[in-house]
């Protein structure tokens, strides 16, 4: 083959646009897509081969415009969630606070095992204008930049001096977006300078390239020792996370379930992967989790962790489990998770494993007893969850009355989205979720913002669904700029700003602390008392959301809610339903508890008798040591 001059921008466009992906003989482009916002780092290097590629038709590399560094790196991470992980989206920022405004988004992604591809511009590589406008600079080194921040954010970090360095840097990039044990956040640094210097490049650079994603299986000793283990158990309990929803093992599990009886509790990001009228589905686990599932965790002797990162909300801060002899095993694509609690490692893709859990365990059921004990306490939950969701609380509605308004009438086909606040908990202790898609929470760095910018991107990878971002006033205010992108893409969104005056989470965690929902008001300041406690601040999101370009409709009541989430469903634009809610509303109890340390000295009465409490439940931390043994 012969040779191209390109820019090294114009060549990893052109790249970038012929890498694909494969799994189980379904192929797709790995990259279909680029979000960007240009400035003096980037609009003469990649924006002008976006440009160029779009204009010519060399490479077939979309641009979108986002209004946010960090928003936009949100949208892709939706959208590879959305994907199962199969395909990802690049972002292109300017150099300096352009660049660094997607760190949190590099943060999430990389915490919650999704790719995606920042292409963050740098500094000069021939530093002969040193230093240059938002270039940082340090003593210890002038080969050091704001860049450098991503290396520990990122599962891949390179950065390309020279031009003939953005082959290596590519493949490399790509092998860990494309591998589902290793994927997260993967950046190149591309200094201005080189993005817009010309090369000589081999054309076999730019073939097309498939890569294909692999489905690791058991090895037949761990599978037999995860067996074992399994076998000796009276009260197993399934813990269901994301892995089972990325590797597509819906199926796999239910037919597990069905076939051995083991009832099945569900992460954040497991939400989905067994429908929640299953019989043996018993709602999710944890600190935000239902008392169904939180019972069984209690005395379960074997917990089966399916594609879950055991994370804190997950174990309740290690004291969800507190059977004696509670052993685990753990069946995980990525080694991390799967050593975690000292369980037995089945390092394999969830599919694959859970085969063959089901065919080696074919002549395996729990006691009657069991599925007799977790199906009664399933049906009186159900009652509490149907009283949550019509609970007719006045004057202003409860939010889990929303929250079930919406439950309702959403369809399988729809796609409920959140990520921080109360809305997580309540969602995961209440939501009745149909399908593996329905479910969109990012619980894994739960950060405040995500929820209209990821709607955008899931909204993106599958258009033919309805999504609906929940969020609340706190991550409204945090970043709301992409329903101007949605609007301008013509990408409908529906839009629930669930509207209480502050920060309704904290605020209740703030009171269970002995803090007093301290600072999670939006107030104006009190001249008596020199606090945040006075008046209501006359904030108007939906004024706000109106003058980004989406159509607002303001309801008062949940009735009027479930009228006006029909409009926004027949309309063809970003519609925002506003209502306001009561923040000090009940909400049913999931029996469980989260490690937040209270302070354990103080003048306050309300902060001396949460610690009292908060030293009762760190008495039930476990460290889950038990080591594997031969039956």
């Amino acid at each position: 083959m012969g040779s191209v001059r390109l820019t090294v921008a114009q060549a990893l466009v052109r790249f970038l646009a012929n890498q694909y992906s494969e799994r189980d003989g379904v192929q797709q482009r790995l990259i279909p897509g680029c979000f960007g916002i240009f400035g003096h780092g980037n609009v003469a290097g990649v924006g002008q081969a976006l440009l160029e590629a779009a204009t010519t038709g060399s490479a077939d590399l979309p641009y979108y415009l986002a209004r946010n560094e960090q928003g936009m790196v949100h949208a892709s991470v939706g959208y590879a969630k959305t994907r199962n992980r199969l395909q990802a989206l690049a972002c292109t920022a300017s150099i300096g606070p352009g660049s660094a405004n997607m760190l949190t988004g590099a943060a999430l992604a990389t915490t919650n095992r999704l790719p995606v591809l920042l292409l963050a511009s740098d500094i000069f590589a021939t530093r002969v204008g040193s230093p240059v406008l938002q270039e940082l600079e340090l003593p210890s080194g002038y080969d050091i930049s704001v860049n450098d921040a991503f290396r520990p954010l990122s599962r891949f970090f390179d950065r390309v001096w020279r031009p003939e360095q953005l082959p290596q840097a590519m493949l490399g990039a790509v092998r860990v977006l494309t591998d589902p044990a290793e994927t997260g956040a993967v950046t190149l640094a591309l200094p201005q300078d080189v993005q817009a210097e010309g090369h000589d490049w081999p054309e076999e650079l730019f073939a097309k390239r498939v890569w294909y994603i692999p489905r690791p299986v058991p090895e037949p000793s761990a599978l037999a020792r995860a067996v074992a283990v399994i076998r000796s158990a009276e009260r197993p309990l399934i813990v269901a996370g994301g892995g089972v929803i990325y590797s597509e093992a819906t199926q796999a599990l239910a037919d597990f379930a069905t076939a051995t009886g083991i009832p099945v509790a569900d992460t954040q990001a497991g939400k989905g992967g067994i429908r929640w009228d299953h019989p043996q589905a018993v709602g999710g686990v944890g600190s935000t989790g239902s008392p169904v599932a939180n019972a069984l965790a209690r005395d379960a002797d074997v917990i089966i962790g399916i594609g879950t990162r055991f994370s804190d909300f997950t174990t309740a801060s290690k004291t969800a489990f507190q059977h004696p002899d509670v052993r685990f095993v753990n069946l995980n694509v990525t080694a991390l998770d799967a050593a975690k609690n000292s369980g037995v490692m089945l390092v394999a893709d969830a599919r694959e494993g859970l085969e063959a859990l089901t065919s080696a365990l074919s002549d395996y059921t729990v006691p009657e007893t069991y599925t007799a004990e977790h199906t009664e306490h399933q049906a009186r939950w159900n009652t509490v969850v149907d009283e949550a969701y019509h609970l007719g609380h006045a004057p202003l509605p409860a939010q889990t009355e929303v929250l079930g308004a919406l439950n309702e009438s959403i369809g399988p086909n729809g796609t409920v989205v959140q990520a921080a606040g109360s809305m997580p908990g309540d969602l995961q202790m209440l939501w009745r979720a149909e399908d593996p898609k329905q479910y969109h929470v990012e619980y894994a760095f739960s950060c405040m913002g995500y929820e209209i910018a990821g709607a955008l991107g899931i909204k993106m990878a599958a258009p033919e669904r309805e999504v609906y971002s929940l969020v609340g006033d706190g991550s409204y205010l945090m970043m709301a700029q992409e329903i101007a992108t949605a609007v301008s893409e013509n990408i409908k969104l529906i839009v629930v700003i669930v509207q209480n005056h502050g920060f309704a989470s904290i605020g209740s965690l703030s009171e269970s602390l002995g803090s007093q929902r301290f600072g999670t008001y939006y107030r104006y300041r009190n001249d008596d008392t020199g606090l945040l406690d006075g008046e209501k601040l006359p904030i108007d999101l939906a004024t706000n959301a109106e003058s980004l370009g989406a159509d607002v409709i303001r309801v008062t009541g949940v009735d009027e809610f479930r009228k006006a989430l029909d409009q926004a469903r027949a309309s063809t634009r970003t519609t925002v339903v506003h209502i306001e809610t009561d923040p000090l509303a009940p909400v049913p109890s999931s029996e469980s508890w989260w490690d937040v340390p209270v302070s354990d000295v103080s003048q306050l009465d309300s902060t001396q008798q949460a610690y009292q409490v908060y030293s009762q439940h760190k008495a039930t931390q476990r460290p889950y040591l038990t080591p594997f043994k031969e039956n």
